[in-house]
């Protein structure tokens, strides 16, 4: 697929980490990043895999629930650590069902400005 196609976006939120033997076993916030890699090799009639507004919409749909809360009270966090991992996948199923018709390849969240995890289906 020659064309990758990305867009990032940011919320502020709280999570705990259960069982963590350390500080982030605590109440603690971060400014998440969060960012959803589609692919294609066609263009349409304007010359774009995907109009980047879409993508935009699409991603803050599914970002809102998480703006300014404590992630862990939010499915399926109230059941499983909101990890960084935990939550590129949860975002990854979520962007898939958004963005039916187009390739989703990859999401990246951040928890700081050095720090990320990256999910990708595998084949």
């Amino acid at each position: 697929m020659p064309y990758h196609l990305s867009v990032s976006q940011s919320f502020d939120a709280a999570h705990f980490l259960n069982g963590y033997p350390g500080n982030c076993a605590n109440i603690h916030g971060h400014t998440w990043k969060v960012e959803v890699t589609i692919i294609g090799s066609k263009l349409d009639s304007l010359g774009m895999v995907v109009d980047f507004r879409e993508v935009r919409e699409k991603l803050a749909k599914v970002l809102e629930q998480f703006d300014h809360v404590l992630i862990n009270e939010i499915a399926p966090f109230d059941r499983i650590n909101p990890t960084s991992e935990n939550l590129a996948y949860f975002i990854f199923q979520q962007m898939k069902k958004q963005l039916e018709g187009f390739q989703l390849k990859l999401v990246k969240v951040w928890e700081s400005e050095n720090t990320w995890v990256a999910y990708e289906e595998g084949e």
